[in-house]
């Protein structure tokens, strides 16, 4: 496995985070993550710093939806908290359908990532499952945004949303190469049904496979639901993944 310490999409822990940002981000740093993905940070950017350094956390990077927002403010608040990279979660479905529309936000993107250059950050793009089920010539929606992104732009897997669109993730590593920075590392039977998502390796995905198909991938822990206690996922799923610097 990348040597790279594991990091935790916020996210998934959303529901602690509402109720007490400053404790959750403890709990996190118990359990043994080192760093964390940031989502919804944009108005609670000093909360942020505050807690983060309380808890010995630090933010590499962040999601927030960039295209067609005010990325200014995006960026001064990702740069108060330390965050270096800043990850569009999603740019809507109905625009992946024609190459002219992919090409678009390709053209978004890469007028996003000069500004964020000038405010010391890169950008990036974070799958889910739609962008793989439009093919454009027998080609994913995904990966013609990838032939149309400048260098600069990074791209952040969601290994587990490409898989349920129908790819095969370890071969599309190997095509996408170095772009992919970040893997969201997530579980469950392959389905769409978010609640189904189980803590990593207890699942149908081959986690073994893809890391070492990525090995200096940020491997980012995610669950988008999950039915139980969270944090026993997200404990079982950490336990995993740091087994696997061991061996």
């Amino acid at each position: 496995m990348s040597q790279n310490p594991l990091s935790i999409q916020l996210y998934t822990v959303r529901e602690h985070l509402a109720a007490d940002l400053p404790g959750t981000l403890r709990r996190v740093a118990d359990v043994g993550f080192r760093q964390v993905e940031l989502y919804n940070f944009v108005d609670n950017a000093d909360q942020y710093v505050e807690a983060l350094a309380e808890a010995g956390l630090t933010a590499p990077s962040a999601h927030a939806r960039l295209v067609g927002q005010d990325a200014i403010r995006i960026f001064e608040a990702a740069r108060t908290i330390g965050v270096t990279t800043v990850i569009d979660p999603a740019v809507d479905a109905t625009r992946w359908t024609t190459r002219e529309d992919v090409e678009a936000i390709a053209a978004d993107l890469n007028g996003l990532a000069k500004v964020a250059a000038d405010h010391g950050l890169a950008v990036g793009y974070h799958n889910h499952e739609f962008e793989f089920e439009a093919r454009i010539d027998g080609v994913s929606a995904l990966e013609v945004l990838a032939g149309s992104l400048h260098d600069s732009v990074l791209l952040e897997l969601d290994t587990y949303w490409a898989a349920v669109g129908g790819e095969d993730v370890v071969p599309l590593l190997g095509r996408l190469g170095d772009r992919v920075q970040f893997l969201h590392i997530k579980d469950g039977p392959l389905t769409k049904d978010d609640k189904e998502q189980l803590a990593v390796g207890q699942g149908k995905m081959p986690i073994d496979d893809i890391i070492a198909a990525a090995p200096d991938a940020l491997a980012v822990v995610e669950l988008d639901d999950f039915t139980g206690d969270v944090f026993d996922a997200v404990t079982d799923s950490f336990t995993y993944l740091n087994g696997r610097n061991d061996k």
